[in-house]
């Protein structure tokens, strides 16, 4: 096979039946991430549960009550807004500080630490 032979390739038509082309639904290749620091603190062991399993959704624990989450806006949003409905305004905080890639980039760390840094993929 010549490389201009090569280069007309085109899969049989029932590649394309089997293997459809969907759209994508939530991230957009190449849309911006930050990095968003999250802590709370909770009153109600009840709520304290529910809080730091929606936060285990969208992050990894780096301390009992904070939370490193890679989000986009989107993503973030939603987090938020869930977070509010857990939680009593009266007697619970929740904080979140978004940092955009540049800033994160520059977060010192010292000692025993847990790692943040995301999985892309595991091939076996």
């Amino acid at each position: 096979m010549t490389s201009d032979q090569n280069t007309n390739f085109s899969p049989d038509p029932w590649w394309f039946e089997a293997f459809p082309i969907a759209p994508y639904t939530s991230k957009q290749p190449g849309q911006k991430q930050m990095l968003v620091l999250i802590g709370y603190d909770i009153s109600h062991p009840k709520r304290l549960s529910k809080v730091a399993k929606l936060c285990e959704d969208y992050g990894l624990r780096v301390q009992y009550s904070f939370f490193e989450c890679h989000l986009d806006q989107t993503n973030f949003d939603r987090l938020w807004e869930r977070l509010n409905d857990l939680i009593d305004p009266e007697q619970d905080r929740i904080v979140a500080y978004q940092l955009d890639q540049l800033s994160a980039k520059r977060t010192l760390t010292a000692g025993n630490m847990v790692c943040a840094e995301k999985v892309i993929v595991y091939l076996i």
